[in-house]
C-alpha cells in the first residue's frame, strides 16, 4: 500500500462530498456485502436515509465526519450488516460502508432493525488512513 500525506488523504475524502453531492442516500442492508460494489441480490434493504446537505464538512487528519441524517423508520426486519451510499439519483453507487453499534463507519442505535421501528445513526465517519 502506498503512503499518503494528510493533505492527500483529506483531498481524497473531500472528493466524496463533491461526487455524492447533496441529499445522497444511505441504504442499510442485511447479509453479506457484495464485493467491489457488486449487485445486491439476496440482501434486504432494512432502512434508507437521506444524507445531509452538505454530505460532510472538510476532512481533517484523514477522517471525514459525515453530516448525520434525520432518523428513519425501518422498512423491513433484520440484522443490519452493511450499507451503500448512493448519489441523490438513487442509482449511482459510490461507497459501501460497515455498519454496527461500535467500530464501524456507520454507528446505529441498534443493528436489530424492525419494520416500522425507529432507526437512527449516532456516528458516521469515513477514514482514509495509511497502513
Amino acid at each position: 500500500m502506498p503512503w499518503y500525506s494528510e493533505e492527500m488523504r483529506n483531498a481524497k475524502l473531500d472528493a466524496n462530498a463533491t461526487i455524492i453531492g447533496n441529499a445522497g442516500l444511505l441504504r442499510i442492508y442485511n447479509g453479506t456485502k457484495p464485493s467491489g460494489g457488486g449487485a445486491i441480490s439476496t440482501q434486504t434493504k432494512l432502512a434508507e436515509f437521506t444524507l445531509g446537505s452538505p454530505f460532510a464538512p472538510a476532512a481533517d487528519n484523514g477522517v471525514q465526519d459525515v453530516t448525520l441524517p434525520a432518523d428513519v423508520t425501518g422498512l423491513a426486519s433484520g440484522t443490519a450488516t452493511w450499507g451503500r451510499i448512493l448519489k441523490a439519483d438513487g442509482t449511482t453507487a459510490c461507497i459501501d460502508v460497515t455498519v454496527g453499534t461500535s467500530a464501524a463507519n456507520v454507528i446505529l442505535n441498534t443493528t436489530s432493525i424492525t419494520s416500522g421501528g425507529d432507526v437512527s445513526i449516532t456516528d458516521f465517519t469515513i477514514t482514509d488512513g495509511n497502513t
